[in-house]
């Protein structure tokens, strides 16, 4: 018999996902997203994303049903982001994903939201590898992780960034650039017209043995100011400027991860989360991948970010694993560490703190 429809819902961040995944296929997904509302302040303000989750929720779970040719009877389990995001934007997530689990009488997943992003690539590659070596990289997590069965194994961390995450940094400097937010597409789309040598910025922690597989991207982002201001009074060679970092950036992430692989003896290394999407990261990586015998598999852009369609496959994944399901009192953790893909933390051990 085959497993029953996972509903995955995500609202970590700034957005609104829903998508329908069984056995490791995707049926369907939809999107939503409020980053035009967050733009004019060069970041995600947080009640911005929280209300916009409250409009996009319903009919976003209603356009991922029409896609897959579904009903709302016909979901056997609710997965959703119960960690790490936003409070009131995961709070949001959390309440409908609660009430569609209590109406339908099917169990309730707490997922991970990074888990979420290992899994986006099972639905395009199929099962993955175990074990393979993961390189996460997005706006606010960098982490490089040793992953067996995701839905049974705890994860375990090789590395971590120390402070700012390789997308923050693209944000960052594209503001002091005069880039639109957000950072990371803009520095990619400038970066094509400029020269990646021309100014030799810093690959931080490259030999630093202690912090081998650790990242650190905020000195980077100190230095690209710091050649900002260097030509204050003059224009600034911006494409120049977004080659080199963008070159740094992945430089150091594909140089960590592919040492990694050859260490612990991982044929198969993948890599997810928003900045996958960036091309000189992704043509790097197919590069020194190639040459040190190792495959690649990158999730397509449409599931690089965040969206339901990863939540769901985490949920599709415990489903298949025979994982227990979540009380109805499941709380959120906004600042949950990486242990296991499911997350489903109590509200109240204590009576008032999250587990």
């Amino acid at each position: 018999m085959s497993s029953p429809i996972v509903l995955g819902i995500e609202s970590s961040c700034d957005e609104t996902g829903a998508g329908l995944v069984r056995d490791g296929r995707l049926l369907g997904h939809a999107l939503a997203s409020s980053m035009d509302e967050h733009a004019r302040y060069g970041g995600v303000v947080p009640e911005i994303a929280s209300r916009a989750h409250l409009h996009a929720l319903r009919p976003v779970v209603r356009q991922a049903l029409d896609e897959a040719g579904l009903r709302l009877s016909d979901i056997g389990a609710v997965a959703v982001t119960t960690g790490p995001g936003l409070s009131g934007a995961l709070q949001v997530g959390l309440a409908g994903a609660k009430g569609i689990a209590y109406a339908l009488g099917v169990p309730l997943y707490g997922v991970h939201h990074l888990a979420g992003h290992v899994a986006a690539d099972t639905l395009e590659h199929g099962p993955l590898p175990d074990p393979c070596m993961v390189l996460i990289v997005s706006g606010g997590h960098t982490s490089l992780l040793l992953v067996r069965d995701l839905g049974r194994d705890p994860i375990v961390h090789l590395g971590d960034t120390l402070d700012d995450a390789a997308g923050e940094c693209f944000d960052k400097v594209a503001r002091i650039f005069g880039l639109p937010y957000p950072g990371g597409p803009a520095i990619d789309r400038t970066a094509r017209a400029g020269d990646p040598g021309a100014v030799p910025f810093p690959r931080p922690l490259a030999q630093t043995p202690q912090h081998r597989y650790d990242f650190s991207f905020s000195g980077l982002k100190t230095a690209a100011a710091r050649w900002a201001e260097g030509h204050a009074g003059c224009e600034l060679p911006v494409a120049d400027g977004a080659a080199s970092l963008q070159e740094a950036v992945a430089d150091v992430l594909t140089r960590k991860a592919v040492e990694a692989c050859t260490e612990h003896g991982v044929d198969t290394l993948v890599v997810v989360g928003g900045v996958a999407a960036n091309s000189r990261v992704r043509s790097l990586a197919e590069e020194r991948c190639r040459a040190a015998g190792v495959r690649l598999r990158v999730p397509p852009l449409g599931l690089c970010t965040d969206n339901g369609a990863m939540i769901a496959a985490v949920g599709d994944l415990l489903v298949r694993a025979g994982a227990a399901a979540a009380p109805l009192d499941v709380s959120i953790d906004p600042s949950a560490p990486l242990v296991h893909a499911a997350l489903q933390p109590l509200a109240n051990p204590a009576r008032g703190v999250a587990a």
